[in-house]
């Protein structure tokens, strides 16, 4: 069986859409409906039910559905293993938020170095959507996260909670007088949900952005606001470079770590989470 055919199936039983999997695999409607009819053809049983409101999964369609994830991982481990220098045992692949790889990425991998020094490492920065896929294809072991997806067979539990904090260099800056140069940067929607409680009466900002580094790098050039996470912030608001807005109100930021629930390599997958813990709450905590 081809794998590519196997992610159109999950993509499909994910989604329940033929024409969302084809967007997120980035083919055609008609590519992903002659994946899934070869499947059916080779298995010889239907796997989905089409509805005018989607795909439902058949009896069949369920019991292949756990072999097709097991299959697609294995298959992503082995490419990715074979090809592994005499000195490495092992890869693991860890994945995080673009927003977090500078609070987590760096001190995982040096805390892997350290525990885990036979085990090579292979980091992706992506959006929660994409880190979700990724782990369900076997090309992530385990991914930092702010929006979970319910998936089949994957483990989504809360590994922290952080606060954002309204900055700016200005350390005169007042609540009421950032509006005019505010930069929205967008933490997704609990976020917006908050923010616009929080401020009903404000005018849409003129600039906005889903990158936390780019609004950043913006105010620290430009001048303005924006919201950031307080540990990113930290180093410049120690260093004089940036000042909270007073009475600018704080909102709560969790993260949550996914990992397959059936990983072919449990002792790997535990170093990992052990690694990802310890840069989080200083210890090596528990997995």
């Amino acid at each position: 069986m081809n794998i590519d055919h196997m992610r159109a199936f999950l993509e499909v039983a994910a989604t329940g859409s033929f024409q969302t999997a084809s967007e997120r695999l980035h083919v055609t409607q008609s590519t992903v409906s002659a994946r899934i009819k070869v499947l059916e053809e080779q298995l010889d049983r239907r796997l989905f039910n089409r509805k005018r409101t989607g795909a439902e999964m058949t009896a069949a369609g369920n019991q292949f559905h756990r072999y097709a994830v097991i299959a697609v991982r294995a298959w992503e481990q082995a490419r990715q293993e074979i090809a592994l220098p005499e000195s490495l045992s092992s890869v693991i692949g860890f994945g995080a938020h673009f927003s977090l790889w500078d609070r987590l990425c760096v001190g995982w991998i040096d805390r892997m170095r350290e525990v885990s020094p036979k085990i090579g490492i292979r980091v992706s920065v992506h959006y929660s959507e994409m880190l979700t896929r990724h782990l369900c294809d076997g090309i992530l072991d385990l991914a930092v996260l702010y929006i979970p997806q319910q998936r089949p067979n994957l483990v989504v539990e809360l590994l922290m909670e952080e606060t954002l904090v309204m900055v700016s260099p200005d350390p005169k800056r007042q609540l009421q007088s950032w509006a005019s140069d505010y930069i929205y940067t967008d933490w997704g929607d609990d976020f917006w949900s908050a923010h616009s409680m929080a401020f009903p009466d404000t005018v849409r900002p003129s600039i906005g952005t889903d990158l936390a580094a780019l609004s950043l790098s913006y105010i620290l050039s430009h001048g303005g606001a924006s919201y950031f996470l307080e540990a990113t912030v930290a180093p410049y608001i120690e260093r004089g470079e940036l000042f909270p807005v007073k009475d600018a109100p704080t909102f709560r930021r969790p993260a949550y770590l996914a990992y397959p629930e059936d990983h072919a390599a449990p002792e790997r997958l535990n170093a990992a989470i052990k690694a990802l813990r310890h840069v989080v709450n200083g210890d090596e905590g528990s997995a």
